[in-house]
This record gives structure tokens, sequence and C-alpha cells, in this order.
């Protein structure tokens, strides 16, 4: 039986979300001394707070293409990715940056607690992320663990997402080029979801051409996120998105939504999409889980 997609993405949040609550428990690992009860429940909330998990959905798939979707390594690796994605958001709500009070329609981190409470609880999501994917208790060799770690240090960092957000922070008020734009959205949004991508493909034992394939459809599809995003930011309400919307215009951020217009916009999803759909070919019908993932973050409506 073929499930419809979105039966699917619940499917991957809900086995994802059960392995983040298992590894926010309460009880210390082996080498750590004691979890504060505060701080604990400050990280639940950015966490567990639902979401679609999209990023861990596509470690999961692409894991699927080799048939590792249901390894445990796989799914580790998809709550790992979760954590920095989590601590991302719970650092960009804070006032010193996008100065947000709602988040998936729930209080914001430092709303819910303090801004001291949200800042190290961002801190020791990033910090766990590293701890999850390295321990010896996600099963994989230990060069694909440190092969890992180290793509999901370099799309996290200076030249990923923490660079992006500063050049988003940056460009506040001032004319982007294109070519600017895109290079701040592939880093800031692009670079962790190329990285789910590729995860799931060093996970599977894939070959190198098959992995530099799967990060070429992630970086198809995270272009794809960003301008659905920039467009929902256009056209959307705050009950419908469950966050403020308008902010990227009244901030004076340059979008390549706002710079060409809605209907621009929607030609360009269009043709990622077909260009996703195109890099996904040599899988054939295995990758058709991806292909409607393709489809679901182009037309998503929040």
């Amino acid at each position: 039986m073929i499930l419809p997609f979105e039966v699917k993405l619940a499917a991957g949040a809900s086995l994802v979300e059960n392995t983040l609550r298992d590894l926010l428990d309460a009880r210390p690992l082996e080498g750590e001394l004691y979890r504060p009860e505060r701080l604990l429940r400050a990280m639940r909330h950015g966490v567990l707070n639902g979401g679609k998990r999209l990023r861990p959905f596509l470690i999961l798939e692409t894991a699927a293409l080799f048939d590792a979707s249901d390894d445990v390594a796989a799914l580790r690796v998809a709550a790992a990715l979760e954590c920095v994605h989590c601590y991302s958001l719970v650092h960009d709500d804070l006032p010193a940056m996008d100065d947000d009070d709602l988040r998936r329609g729930q209080p914001t981190v430092h709303r819910a607690f303090d801004e001291a409470a949200a800042i190290l609880a961002g801190d020791s999501l990033l910090t766990y992320a590293f701890d999850i994917v390295s321990a010896p208790e996600t099963p994989l060799p230990a060069e694909a663990r440190l092969a890992l770690v180290n793509r999901l240090a370099r799309a996290s960092g200076i030249g990923g997402m923490a660079g992006g957000q500063a050049l988003d922070l940056a460009a506040e008020g001032s004319r982007l080029s294109e070519e600017e734009i895109l290079r701040l959205q592939a880093m800031k949004t692009g670079a962790l979801i190329r990285y789910a991508c590729e995860a799931g493909g060093v996970i599977g034992g894939a070959q190198p051409a098959d992995i530099e394939r799967l990060g070429e459809f992630g970086a198809a599809i995270g272009l794809a996120f960003q301008l659905a995003d920039d467009l929902l930011d256009l056209t959307s309400s705050s009950e419908t998105m469950g966050k403020a919307t308008g902010k990227d215009a009244a901030a004076g951020k340059a979008t390549l939504a706002g710079l060409h217009g809605v209907d621009w916009t929607r030609r360009q999803l269009n043709g990622l999409v077909a260009q996703a759909e195109d890099i996904l070919e040599p899988f054939g019908e295995r990758a058709e889980t991806l292909r409607q993932t393709a489809r679901f973050v182009a037309d998503r409506q929040k």
C-alpha cells in the first residue's frame, strides 16, 4: 500500500520525536555529572514543540535509498540534526537577533523562560548534536561517524548556517544583489538541508558520486524551501504560520520573492522541483518519496 506523503512525513516526525524524547531524558549519560532540570526543560521546549521535522525526514528517506532508513544510526543522526536546527531557532528568536515571541504557535524559549536560559538551551542543543552523532551508541564505523560530524560542523558553522545568519543580520536595510541573496540563503537555510541529504548517503554506505548527487538534490530543495518561506512571509498570516509574518519587509531584509515578486517566485519553485526530480532520476522508483518531498517543499502553505 502506498501511503499519502503527509502520512509518511508524520510517521517520520513521530519516530524522530520519540528519539528526541529519549535523548532529552533527565538521566545523565556516562561522563555527565548532572542535567540541570530547568535547562533541560528549556531544551525540551525548544525541540519537543511540534514541527514537520523535514530535515530529519530527509535523512531517513535518503538513507532508505540504501536500505538504512529504519537503522538506529539514521534515527540518531536525524535527531542530532534536529537539535542543531532547533538550537538555531532558539537563538534566532532572541531579541538580539530576530526578536520573535512566537514559534510553532507557542511562546519562544526566551519568552517561556528567559534570555539566559534560551542562550544556554541553544548552546546545549548544538553541542549535544555532536555528542549524539559521535557516540558509540550510533552504530556506524568510526570513519562514517567522523565524516558525519565534520560535515555537520561545516554545514552549521561559519561557512554554513551561522555564517548565513550573520550575513542576513548584516544585510538589514541594504540592497543585495541576486547573487548575494542566493549565497546568504544557501548558507543560512540550504546548508543543513543539503547536509540532511548527504548524511543519508553516508549512513547507507553510498558511493561518493551518489552522496554528491544527493547533495545537489538537497541544494535544489534548500533553495525551494527558502523561496517558499519568503513567499509565505509575503502572503500568509501569522495564525496560519504559527509565527510572525511580514517581518522581512519590515526589517528591510532582501529576499528573492521581495525582489522579483510572487509570480516569478512561483515559476522558480516549479523549476526547482523539476530540477530536483531530474537529479533523482538515476535512483528510479526508490526515490519517489524524495520527489514528493520536493513538491511538498515548494507547495507548502505553512
